[in-house]
């Protein structure tokens, strides 16, 4: 689409009832990024009151016609994704609007490749939008969904705001308060545990809504805890999440084992992992509704009642097929149901058991299938491969999960975020606890495959040429554990955690790839990045399958005020317990590079880390650890999967997580701080 076109959705497709709008960026330096939201408009153009304006901190609309699913990885770096039950917006909402908003000064001209696409129910890409001029704004609109009669219309809008998002709510209607104000109102209330209990009546005087306390202030990575505390709606429930240090055992010795609620020593064979893995996920999704909505809404399900089934039989020819699992949710007395087709351990989905499946799907009306696995999807690269009837007007969408995932989006909700009560924290934990016993089965992706061995083989006595199809092989595996590795690191810190792609526009997920392939067969170095929520740099991962080393590393630039001494005093201190050999690299506009060693070596002498010639401009620090990587291709303890991800976490325990964060940047003097 082109900026200010117009499309009606059921001219598109006949599954527009429900919507995902997906919106992306790439940032040239890899850490930029923004905030989605969107807002609820009447046909005077207003939101009816502030709870109609849906941000980070008010993701999901209670009639679940909203929901920000937050970002998923492409092949690009990520995209925010958000959900929209059209058949359930109030009669009364003329437009969606669907915008972004930048922070601390940055602008989306700083941004490549801004997009907009929007998928069906089925998961069929309906329509695209990309835009080149969006200009030093801190606040963007992409596009809006609006009603023409009884059809829904998308328009391409593509409009910035120099008022960041502050004014660009305020132009909707939406009451702004400032942080003082919200403090004060807040401290006025006595804790977060005592809410307002004033509850203001909406412009129409029908319903009374709960008031959010402010648009919010943007996200502020140096001061993540105040923005939480300031940005909270004062009427919102206290959720629960379990205590980071467990209560002290009341077992008599260390050999007692806790009785659990799913327990994983009777399992025998891969049969039983995969039913009791299946029962286990599909109970609780049913039982804690913020676990089960979260993992099915990507999907297009509606929120509403959950009910989940195992071992059902359907027919299929003349053999009935048992899918492992269904789900089906009902609201407003509309069904929306998957089949689950689950593998543990190393098994491989089958590609006759899921085509079956999507063909049982499409004659009974069902609207997707979920495969289940320790693999992980990548974009551009299926799978499984599956042909689809297009004379079938029914469409069904077929979706992946890895239980890497199931697991991030549980440690998310009991760890960090909350859930409704004590009861479904507890249900969560049993779950999270099963799924890392290592007789369950479902321990992510574990296996770099066959081409690992003959490619490591091919790198050392360097027989392997360019174009060599394992190598391409091994650059998949080695996404796959990236994707993984962020997983598990920002389940563990409740932070996002993503894979950094630095790729021109318009380059597809095959052709990065294979460019990824002949750079290994080059250099024989496999390499990553990640970029963590409020770290003052990229954390870069190598491993270099010539000498069998993995270097860890993260580059800080140097302070805006201040001396280069002080600098690197500030510097020692923050490492103060990270490993002495860890190294430590001054970075210089020179091309000669700067000084360089062990923190061994520069505790007692900060000043060894400056550059001889006082004219010589220091542009940052560049932090590294290096260790020996794992050989084998598989999940044990000496393998090169277990190696990565242990080098990961220990080099943000140690070094990432006792760095100063970065200071908010400053807005220059001739154009105006953002305002959100």
């Amino acid at each position: 689409m082109v900026k200010g076109s117009n499309v009606t959705l059921a001219a598109l497709s006949d599954n527009a009832g429900s919507v995902i709008v997906s919106l992306g960026w790439v940032s040239p330096t890899g850490e930029g990024d923004a905030d989605v939201s969107v807002l609820l408009l009447d046909a005077n153009g207003k939101v009816r009151s502030d709870t109609d304006f849906y941000f980070y901190n008010n993701p999901v609309a209670s009639d679940g016609s909203v929901q920000l699913l937050g970002k998923t990885p492409t092949a690009d770096g990520s995209e925010d994704r958000i959900s929209f039950d059209l058949t359930v917006v109030p009669t009364c909402i003329d437009r969606i609007v669907v915008a972004a908003s930048r922070y601390n000064g940055a602008r989306f001209g700083e941004l490549d490749d801004l997009r907009l696409s929007l998928a069906d129910g089925g998961g069929d890409n309906l329509l695209h939008f990309a835009i080149d001029d969006a200009g030093s704004v801190s606040a963007f609109i992409f596009g809006e969904l609006y009603r023409r009669g009884e059809e829904w219309k998308f328009r391409a809008v593509g409009q910035g705001y120099d008022s960041g998002l502050a004014g660009l709510a305020a132009d909707f209607g939406v009451d702004i308060e400032d942080d003082a104000a919200v403090a004060e109102s807040q401290d006025a209330a006595g804790s977060e545990d005592q809410p307002d209990t004033g509850v203001p009546v909406s412009a129409d005087e029908s319903k009374p809504q709960e008031p959010l306390a402010a648009v919010p202030a943007p996200r502020r990575p140096d001061d993540e805890a105040e923005r939480k505390r300031r940005a909270r709606p004062r009427t919102a429930k206290k959720k629960v999440t379990l205590p980071k240090v467990a209560k002290k055992s009341l077992a008599e010795n260390e050999s007692w084992k806790e009785a659990r609620l799913f327990p994983v020593s009777a399992l025998k064979n891969d049969r039983d992992r995969e039913t009791r893995a299946t029962s286990v996920l599909l109970s609780v999704m049913a039982q804690v509704p913020e676990f089960g909505r979260r993992l099915t809404a990507a999907f297009g399900a509606p929120a509403g009642r959950m009910e989940t089934f195992t071992e059902v039989a359907l027919p299929h020819g003349d053999t009935p097929r048992r899918p492992d699992g269904v789900i089906r949710v009902e609201r407003a007395g509309k069904l929306w149901t998957a089949l689950v087709e689950t593998k543990t351990n190393g098994n491989a989905l089958k590609a006759d058991q899921v085509q079956a499946y999507m063909d049982i799907a499409a004659r009974r009306g069902y609207e997707t299938v979920i495969t289940l696995s320790n693999d992980v999807a990548l974009e551009g690269s299926p799978l499984v491969d599956i042909k689809i009837d297009g004379r079938r007007k029914h469409k069904v969408a077929l979706w992946h999960l890895s239980w890497a995932e199931v697991a991030y989006q549980a440690q998310m909700l009991i760890r960090h975020e909350g859930v409704g009560n004590v009861a479904h924290a507890w249900l969560l934990q049993e779950l999270l606890h099963y799924l890392q016993h290592e007789n369950s089965g479902c321990h992510g992706f574990q296996n770099m495959g066959q081409a690992w061995v003959p490619v490591r083989n091919g790198i050392d006595d360097e027989t392997l040429c360019q174009g060599d199809p394992r190598a391409l092989e091994v650059v998949e595996s080695w996404e796959r554990l990236i994707r993984q590795v962020c997983l598990r690191l920002g389940g563990e810190l409740g932070q996002k955690v993503l894979p950094v792609q630095r790729t021109k526009r318009g380059t597809d997920p095959g052709a990065r790839r294979s460019r990824l392939a002949d750079q290994l067969c080059l250099d024989g170095r496999l390499q990553a990045e990640l970029r963590i929520e409020g770290t003052p740099g990229v954390l870069g991962i190598s491993a270099d399958l010539r000498t069998g080393k993995l270097r860890t590393s993260i580059e800080i630039p140097a302070p805006e005020q201040g001396y280069p001494l002080s600098w690197a005093k500030r510097l020692i201190r923050c490492l103060a317990e990270a490993p002495a050999d860890l190294h430590i690299e001054t970075l210089v506009e020179s091309e000669t590079g700067g000084p360089r060693g062990t923190l061994e070596r520069l505790r007692p002498e900060p000043a060894d880390m400056l550059p001889k010639s006082n004219g010589t401009q220091i542009t940052g620090f560049r932090l590294s650890l290096f260790k020996g990587m794992g050989s084998s291709r598989g999940n044990a303890e000496s393998s090169f999967i277990r190696s990565v991800d242990d080098a990961v976490q220990r080099f943000y325990m140690a070094v990432v997580a006792h760095l100063d964060r970065p200071a908010p940047r400053r807005a220059s003097s001739e154009e105006p701080a953002a305002a959100g």
